[in-house]
């Protein structure tokens, strides 16, 4: 079981109570109070309890019941009652109370609302002589009250009155072990104020009622879920904005390196999770660093914020010399080696960094033993002899993934000999089960050595202060702050830094001159030394904390070594480092239903992605659109098809080459004249507010919910065509011509917007419509004037360029073949395990004689599969421009008969597959 809740939602205080009375075994992952877990719901619904079957659970008191009963406690029917007064007359009065007190700032209405309530409570208390509502026991009744009464009588300031009995039982049920700490967790000890963030966005009673308030002609589910409702100064405000055009926007200009700190700016430096060097990065690598970072890096120069982005290979540790053994190179080849392959990868992914470089640098060794040297000064680094795993086979200690076994906490038989793949807990490698040294597969010994570690105990209290600052004002993430706060939680431990290693930064101090740092001490700190050889005033960013932001993007396994032992090497060194000040963590991508796995040929690795024909924006769109931001996602083929063919094709695309298309067709490529009518006011505004919401979603790192406003433009704008069709008015007359040439000069500048929205996610798109449209290079700037403006930046009588289609349909049988591809062994499994027993597959016959049987000609092959692109392209922009039929009908033959002649140089059957069932 997996239960999803969120900080601040009194609801999820009901659960995590529950949870603790019971102990019922689930999986607790915090998200963000929009987060959509329930796929089928159209609003977020939070708490929700994803079962073993795969179904949810989204009712507070329903999974609390649940858990109750899993632990084989039903429910009476007592409690039964208590349960239903609780969901019809309590909650609707403490939602009238909360939203008063919380957001509105009048605590003194409480008792209007709640003093009904609370005498019923406490009349039934008094006439029962138990403990707790329905026995001597704690029981469902108790936990579902008292969480939800928790936030409003846990504050003594509030003065409620309520009834000695109530305030009795409300003090015994606290008392329960595990409840204060529940309570902890929802409200971080901010009382009503933790709740603010959740209660602000809750609708009103008013608001959620907009039959009773306003005019609508539609059902009450349509008012509520439907179009937003555009009022008339929103209008007016819009097309006003609209009219001023380009004149004050400035234009971008190239970037000039080095980039320093400059006064008077926001000066960000960004930086994403360092990848290990050893192997090719999969998707899921490249959506939770490199991918996310480049997107905000790419927003954040169009708002004229002045930031550098620097990432880098991670190259020493066991990791690296593992995979120099496995492929009998020495560790610094195998560094080149993947180094470049890295490099290459994220260039054809479009990363657009402004420095990318790697650790095995002499800049590298000069920083991190400067810093081991002022930690040693300031008394921050203790010495301990530590019991190791020794083979005495290869004759070294096995440091971190030189040694595997069956992990203690949860029985994974491959965990590492520092961390457990499947449950995430940090493992000393002695405390494995049936450990065996990865080189030999032999059974190590334990033996004692001397190792220095860093004094995290001594450390927290500057820890702690630093992260009450810094999570507060900065953009942390839901999943960063849970898993920081998990670590204090349990109280710090000092943690090693050196390792029995060859292959590392050499530690300094004389008594430990055979060893090397810890990768994880050591490789944060390449962040530094990557800046410093990018440019040799790298202090001015790194030794800046009051100009310069530091974002750190990664995944959410890195967290505590970025957000405790990184900080705590830096404030321990005490040299005016610049921190962290907003730490952005993704869950976990799967591919399909399973993991990555090189070994096993699952998933698609950044050096396959170019091998499948898809183009890098089309790669980039789907991981973004799929991003795990709050909660672990999956890649998946079939859904990559639909989101391509819908959303890109069908949607974005389709609205963006019609708007060109009737410039071209309609108006001879210029721009017609404009005159504003009420209707296109509205859709100003409509795409002004999404423009906003944008803006708000990206200054927040919300990239994926940001992506989603970008394809609600073009849905506006698709609609608005339709409603209005510009191909029929242009044929009427002057005022049916001119109202066509206002929705057509209205459209082509919602394309030109969008091309600028899409920058960050697509660039290789956004240029081409901007190329398209011939659209100024100031257009992507006009957007940040203010909160988010929309205006007018293709005026009337400008000349646009070229039209074509933006993108290509991914077809089911491309799909299913690429599936096929990167299944691995898995799809082979499946295969084997769908054929009939009784089916014997034939011996394969050899592969030039198929290719004889079949006649396959891959050069032909390859100039046919040319040739149908082209095609295809062809009739796609016929059929966007309603050509005649007579012309298209010709044109789709064409196509069709270079498939099959594409079929035959394949080697595939061309003949049409004989009909089943059909009745003679």
């Amino acid at each position: 079981m997996k239960l999803f809740v969120s900080e601040g939602n009194p609801h999820c205080l009901k659960v995590l109570a529950a949870l603790e009375v019971t102990g019922a075994p689930c999986d607790v992952q915090y998200v963000n109070h929009d987060e959509t877990v329930v796929p089928f719901l159209s609003r977020p619904a939070l708490p929700a309890l994803l079962l073993p079957s795969g179904l949810h659970l989204f009712s507070p008191n329903a999974i609390c019941q649940y858990l109750f009963e899993v632990k084989g406690q039903e429910s009476s029917d007592l409690c039964s009652q208590w349960l239903e007064w609780e969901a019809t007359d309590l909650q609707p009065a403490l939602l009238q109370a909360l939203h008063m007190a919380v957001l509105q700032g009048k605590a003194s209405n409480l008792p209007k609302f709640l003093q009904g309530p609370l005498n019923y409570l406490d009349q039934g208390l008094s006439k029962r002589d138990t403990t707790y509502l329905t026995g001597e026991a704690v029981s469902l009744a108790d936990v579902v009250l008292w969480a939800a009464l928790y936030p409003v009588l846990s504050e003594p300031s509030l003065a409620l009155g309520e009834g000695k009995s109530v305030k009795a039982w409300f003090g015994r049920v606290a008392a329960t072990h595990g409840f204060q700490s529940a309570a902890q967790k929802v409200l971080q000890g901010k009382g009503l104020q933790g709740m603010k963030s959740y209660m602000q966005r809750q609708p009103s009673r008013q608001s959620s009622q907009c039959r009773d308030t306003q005019p609508c002609n539609s059902s009450p589910a349509e008012c509520e879920e439907g179009e937003r409702v555009v009022s008339e100064e929103e209008m007016q405000a819009a097309a006003l904005t609209w009219s001023k055009g380009l004149n004050t926007c400035p234009v971008i200009t190239d970037r000039q390196h080095p980039i320093l700190p400059q006064e008077g700016k926001r000066n960000i430096l960004l930086t994403s999770a360092l990848p290990y060097v050893n192997n090719v990065p999969h998707l899921g690598n490249i959506i939770g660093c490199v991918l996310s970072a480049d997107v905000f890096s790419r927003y954040g120069r169009l708002r004229g914020w002045n930031l550098l982005f620097v990432c880098g290979t991670d190259e020493y540790g066991t990791a690296t010399e593992n995979k120099a053994r496995e492929e009998g190179l020495t560790p610094q080849q195998i560094c080149d080696k993947y180094h470049a392959v890295h490099a290459c990868i994220y260039e054809w992914f479009q990363i657009d960094f402004d420095f990318f470089g790697r650790t095995t640098t002499e800049k590298q060794t000069e920083i991190a033993q400067n810093i081991f040297w002022r930690l040693h000064k300031h008394g921050f680094l203790v010495e301990d002899t530590v019991e190791q795993l020794r083979c005495e086979s290869c004759q070294r200690f096995l440091a971190d993934r030189f040694v595997e076994g069956t992990c203690p906490h949860c029985s994974y038989p491959e965990a590492r000999g520092d961390q457990c793949d499947k449950c995430g807990r940090l493992i000393n490698a002695v405390e494995l089960r049936e450990p065996q040294c990865k080189v030999c597969r032999q059974t190590p010994v334990v033996r004692s050595s001397k190792h220095l570690f860093l004094d995290l105990p001594k450390l927290e209290p500057q820890l702690e202060q630093w992260l009450d600052r810094s999570t507060s004002t900065g953009d942390w993430t839901a999943n960063a702050k849970q898993i920081t706060r998990s670590w204090l939680r349990d109280g710090l431990k000092p943690r090693c830094i050196t390792r029995d290693l060859k292959w590392g930064t050499p530690v300094p101090h004389p008594d430990f001159k055979e060893k090397v740092f810890y990768v994880w001490f050591d490789a944060p700190i390449g962040y530094l030394s990557i800046t410093a050889n990018y440019t040799d005033q790298w202090e001015k960013w790194w030794k800046n904390p009051s100009q310069v932001e530091l974002y750190n993007f990664m995944a959410k396994d890195n967290v505590p070594f970025h957000s405790v032992v990184f900080p705590c090497s830096l404030l321990g060194a005490q040299d005016n480092y610049t921190l962290v000040s907003h730490l952005v963590a993704t869950e976990y991508l799967n591919y399909e239903d399973t993991k990555f796995s090189k070994s096993r040929g699952v998933g698609v690795f950044g050096d396959m992605a170019k091998d499948t024909g898809i183009p890098s924006d089309v790669w980039r769109f789907y991981l973004l659109y799929v991003r795990p931001e709050g909660q672990d996602s999956a890649f998946s083929w079939a859904d990559m098809a639909t989101k391509n063919n819908s959303e890109l094709l069908n949607n974005l695309g389709n609205f963006i080459n019609r708007a060109g298309m009737f410039v071209t067709k309609f108006f001879e490529g210029c721009v017609p004249p404009m005159e504003l009518q009420q209707e296109d006011k509205k859709l100003l505004a409509l795409v002004s507010w999404e423009l906003q919401q944008y803006i708000q979603l990206m200054d927040k790192v919300k990239i994926r919910d940001a992506l989603k406003h970008i394809l609600n433009i073009s849905r506006h704008g698709n609609q608005y065509i339709q409603v209005n069709e510009p191909w029929k008015k242009i044929k009427g007359g002057d005022a049916e011509r001119q109202r066509a040439g206002t929705v057509t000069g209205v459209s082509v500048n919602i394309a030109c917007l969008l091309s600028g929205m899409l920058l960050p996610y697509m660039p290789t798109v956004s240029q081409t419509i901007r190329d398209q449209l011939n659209a100024p290079q100031s257009c992507h700037n006009a957007m940040f004037e203010g909160t988010g403006t929309f205006v007018c930046t293709l005026r009337a009588g400008h000349r646009i360029g070229t039209v074509s289609p933006l993108f290509q349909k991914l077809e089911v049988d491309q799909i299913e073949a690429l599936k096929k591809r990167f299944g691995g062994q898995q799809m082979t499994a499946q295969s084997a395990a769908s054929t009939p027993p009784a089916a014997v597959p034939a011996p394969a016959a050899p592969a030039d004689e198929v290719a004889m049987v079949n006649a396959v000609d891959p050069e032909k092959a390859k100039q046919l599969t040319q040739a149908v692109t082209e095609q295809g392209e062809k009739v796609r922009a016929l059929k966007a421009q309603k050509a005649e039929k007579a012309v298209v009908t010709a044109e789709v033959a064409k196509l069709l008969d270079l498939k099959k002649q594409l079929a035959a140089a394949e080697g595939k059957n061309t003949e049409p597959a004989p009909q089943k069932n059909k009745k003679k």
